[in-house]
């Protein structure tokens, strides 16, 4: 896991100068507090950051093959490098380390692009080819690390966060309305759009091809589910996935430095813990939550995996003032806003994880993969209310409607009779119906149908997910779009901020493309949702453990907070007529949403905790670019 960064003057082949990729290198060294790197010759200029985590001794990039033909530098980790490094002996090449850095220079070699859809890892990676004068930029497939990139006439820069970017740029960046109106909308920004103008990121699975004075942006991964013939049994199914999941550990495993796992009181991590055990055993666990004032906290239900599964277990409690005290700087460290309530608590986790280990394992992905969340149980049984005739339909929309609170269900019960699959699972995962956002901007601020934009960022992606069914159609989109945008983008970003490496082995590439294979019959299943999942976890994880009820991490608490507004800093942002969203938004507008909420009337503090989200980062992008310690 590191930092990388990079200048290539591909228009004019101007040389690039040294201090320019230092300064830039400089920005990331809270991302590789170990080591750092240089590759520089004539128009292109590569830096790095290191955090030493295999191969401690040989792992040094840039890294090139002994005839200096491929250059490359890395962040990430590829968890089949082993296999990979085996058969491109076999073809012949000899290896001068023990890092997986070098199967991705070798791999180029023996296979081009090709390479890419053989790595089974997350990378952000750049690939210099002496010979052909190619410079290849590409991100993994489920997006778990990132790559941003800035094209300025005829110069390209490049940077694992956007820091490294901005610190090339003379002038104050300007942020781009359509993208903050989709940060609004969705919570997140779509790759490959950023809210800093002129600045994108790659999407999971593609890459950026630069030669002969051109640039092409285009899809490597394209991978295509479909169903398995003949349909898996039961039996077949949790057998196949439990052993998949095994051999992801193992590969997930591998490390020359200590190794832990960030543990909530659910059974995706706990199932890891579980797995983690078959390989060895007092691995470190940690949990944060906000004290048993709540009803949602996690902190005695992750005590009691860790007893059960014999951790050595760390907890972190926060409250609401060290919340509040604690959001401007993590917004700063997202870079981008994102308003998922628990980046709080993953900063504080992380903080604590790395006093004692380098890399955590992390549960994210099941709920996609699996189905859970509550609009997955929408989808799957929205054939029972579109096959309702209209006239049962319309009045008991108009009673959904008129409920007080309940946006979620009110959403489905809209999103459902969309016509367009792709406008269908688009309302879906709206916060807020288009026109309701729009209407929070100034007259003339924004593109027309700014919102649809993530419209555009699907295009490719629509005859991949072509033979997947209504519930499978909308998670393909999910791992690929949501999960890496928003979770994977704030999860990199807040451990990274304190040189911690996070591993998520459910998004391991052999257990996606299983997954996304099975129907939905196999995700939920009589109104249970992961169900296929569940079954699995039974191996290892006793009843107790199972029927625990599911926890909105950090959200209720956040909800109760806006709630009970009284010397609440979060409200008085939104109260403030200084607030710099109000240069692009009406207050008034932002007010009566407010006041909704308070009252009860509606639930909107999802989109009200977007709005504190996004002015914390209005007033940290106001200043200079800083360096994280």
């Amino acid at each position: 896991m590191c930092g990388i960064c990079g200048q290539y003057n591909f228009g004019t082949l101007a040389p690039v100068q040294r201090r320019d990729i230092e300064e830039m290198t400089k920005a990331l060294i809270h991302r590789g507090p170990d080591d750092e790197g240089y590759y520089i010759t004539g128009p292109l200029g590569f830096g790095f950051r290191r955090l030493s985590i295999i191969d401690l001794a040989g792992g040094h990039q840039p890294m090139s093959d002994q005839e200096e033909s491929v250059w490359v530098i890395f962040n990430g980790e590829i968890y089949n490098f082993l296999e990979l490094r085996r058969e491109l002996e076999g073809y012949g090449h000899v290896f001068r380390t023990k890092s997986d850095t070098e199967v991705i220079i070798h791999g180029y070699k023996q296979w081009g692009d090709e390479v890419l859809n053989r790595l089974n890892g997350m990378f952000g990676l750049a690939i210099w080819d002496v010979r052909l004068r190619r410079l290849v930029l590409a991100r993994d497939p489920f997006g778990i690390k990132l790559l941003y990139y800035r094209i300025d006439g005829e110069r390209l820069y490049f940077g694992s966060e956007i820091r490294a970017i901005r610190a090339t740029m003379p002038d104050r960046s300007e942020i781009d309305p359509t993208s903050l109106n989709l940060f609004l909308r969705y919570r997140y920004t779509p790759s490959p759009y950023t809210i800093v103008k002129g600045v994108r990121k790659l999407a999971p699975g593609t890459k950026l091809t630069i030669q002969n004075g051109s640039y092409e942006l285009s899809r490597w991964y394209r991978f295509k589910p479909v169903p398995f013939a003949p349909p898996k049994s039961r039996g077949e199914a949790m057998e196949e996935l439990l052993a998949l999941y095994q051999r992801a550990m193992r590969r997930q495993l591998i490390s020359d430095v200590p190794v832990g796992l960030l543990l909530s009181g659910g059974i995706d991590s706990g199932l890891l813990l579980a797995l983690m055990n078959l390989n060895g055993d007092n691995w470190p666990t940690y949990t944060v939550g906000y004290g048993a004032s709540f009803a949602d906290d996690e902190l005695a239900d992750a005590a009691a995996t860790a007893r059960t599964l014999a951790s050595k277990h760390t907890t972190v409690t926060i409250t609401r003032s060290i919340f509040e005290e604690a959001l401007p700087k993590i917004v700063a460290s997202l870079e981008e806003p994102i308003a998922a309530s628990s980046i709080v608590p993953m900063y504080f986790v992380c903080k604590r994880a790395r006093q004692d280990v380098k890399v955590a394992l992390v549960g994210q992905g099941p709920d996609e993969l699996f189905g859970g969340y509550r609009r997955h149980l929408g989808i799957r049984y929205s054939a029972l209310w579109t096959g309702l005739p209209s006239w049962m339909r319309a009045p008991i929309s108009a009673t959904v409607a008129a409920l007080p609170r309940n946006e979620t269900l009110k959403r489905g019960v809209y999103s459902l009779v969309i016509p367009d699959r792709m406008r269908r699972y688009q309302h879906v995962l709206s916060l807020l119906p288009g026109g309701k956002i729009d209407e929070l901007f100034h007259v003339g601020l924004l593109d027309p149908d700014a919102g649809d934009k993530i419209l555009d960022c699907w295009a490719d992606l629509a005859d991949l997910l072509a033979e997947t069914d209504e519930l499978g159609g909308l998670q393909f989109l999910e791992v690929r779009s949501t999960l890496p945008d928003e979770l994977l983008m704030y999860a990199d970003k807040l451990s990274m901020a304190h040189g911690l490496e996070l591993r998520v082995p459910y998004l391991d590439k052999e257990i996606v493309e299983y997954v996304e294979r099975l129907p939905a019959s196999f995700k939920v299943r009589n109104g249970s949702r992961k169900w296929l999942h569940r079954q699995v976890c039974r191996t290892y994880l006793p009843d107790s453990m199972l029927n625990r009820p599911k926890r909105g991490f950090a959200v209720n608490v956040v909800d109760d907070w806006f709630r009970s507004a009284v010397g609440n800093r979060m409200a008085e942002i939104l109260l403030d007529s200084e607030s710099k969203i109000y240069e692009y938004l009406h207050a008034t507008t932002v007010r009566k949403l407010f006041e909704e909420h308070a009252s009860g009337r509606h639930d909107n503090h999802k989109i009200l905790f977007s709005l504190v989200v996004c002015e914390e980062w209005l007033r940290g992008h106001a200043e200079p670019v800083t360096v994280l310690n």
